[in-house]
């Protein structure tokens, strides 16, 4: 079959590789979509622990051609998702449900060979059926808004709450929509590209921000009377964790998600921090709401459709992973 491998950092090629086998407790999963994820940029760059060589892609459905043996909950034919992270369930994290900081997590399309291929091994737990005549690209959106579903349990938004969020890409995009289900009534998105500020106003946002071309921190202040509520980091950028510190009203909460590369570091100002009694809550990977978000793709409830921006061949993942994403590219979809 043909699969794409990060064989070394900066080196990712399609290769054609031994088709695996649903071992016992697992499933062969054919792919029918998957999705490029900026930590697929970080992993080929370096700048995010993985496992090399090994087949990139972890959001990503697919249908049920294989069953191991010790399985019993499937037939064989379902549409799913899965969920990448694999927990040890006996470490001390995972003992006290933090499975996403298990000491032992390993991940399919991260430690373990993933979606950018036309069939994956997966442990049968992983999965989660979707209906039978579900777009399964809308299915591929499982996994990042697993994650982001994560960062609204940990950001405690409440009805009548102002959000602002710092980053236009596909998690910046989910997070309005999740905010706006939420209950807020400000949601403000800050991000340099017009198109995604646009796409972001008709998502939900109330209101969108150029930090080229304003003053955000000022901005934002102005329109929650103070500061936001709840401030979401989405861009994994150095400035914009800075900048949003300072936009958090006093005892607001500040939400830690995008990733930035290892070893970066960012100066605060603790004095700030401790006379405003801003609540830094980190928000990593998605601890038992992978079932969650496969619900609520599954009922509707989100525009997808609007955050895809690109469609692929595997023959194409190669190249768009090593490159930065196009001006106004939003998910790019690849279809095995």
């Amino acid at each position: 079959m043909k699969a794409v491998r990060l064989e070394s950092i900066g080196s990712l090629t399609m290769r054609s590789v031994e088709k695996p086998v649903a071992g016992p407790g697992e499933l062969l999963v054919r792919v029918v979509a998957a999705g490029i994820c900026g930590s697929d940029r970080h992993m080929y760059k370096g700048e995010y622990p993985t496992a090399i060589p090994v087949t990139l892609g972890h959001e990503f459905c697919g249908i049920v051609e294989e069953i191991g043996d010790g399985v019993t909950r499937f037939a064989g034919g379902e549409l799913v998702t899965v969920d990448p992270n694999i927990a040890c369930g006996t470490c001390p994290a995972c003992t006290r449900a933090r499975p996403n900081l298990c000491e032992r997590l390993t991940a399919i399309g991260v430690t373990r060979d993933g979606g950018f291929a036309e069939y994956v091994a997966v442990p049968h737990a992983q999965a989660f059926v979707l209906p039978t005549d579900f777009d399964p690209v809308h299915g591929a959106f499982s996994e990042p808004l697993a994650c982001c579903i994560h960062a609204i349990d940990k950001a405690g938004i409440r009805p009548g709450d102002s959000v602002a969020i710092l980053g236009g890409g596909v998690i910046g995009l989910l997070m309005v929509q999740l905010a706006r289900l939420a209950g807020a009534s400000e949601i403000i998105l800050i991000t340099r590209q017009q198109s995604r500020r646009q796409t972001a106003l008709r998502l939900g946002a109330t209101h969108a921000f150029d930090p080229a071309s304003s003053d955000t921190i000022a901005s934002v202040r102005e329109v929650t009377k103070g500061g936001a509520d709840v401030v979401i980091e989405c861009a994994g950028v150095s400035d914009t964790l800075q900048s949003g510190l300072k936009m958090a009203r006093r005892g607001g909460a500040f939400v830690l998600f995008g990733v930035t590369p290892a070893g970066v570091e960012v100066p605060v100002l603790p004095f700030d921090l401790l006379i405003n009694e801003v609540d830094i809550r980190p928000a990593y990977l998605n601890p038992f709401t992978h079932s969650r978000a496969a619900a609520m793709v599954a009922s509707g409830v989100l525009e997808l459709d609007a955050l895809v921006t690109r469609t692929i061949g595997l023959e194409q993942v190669a190249e768009v992973v090593g490159n930065a994403p196009l001006p106004g590219e939003i998910k790019v979809i690849v279809r095995p």
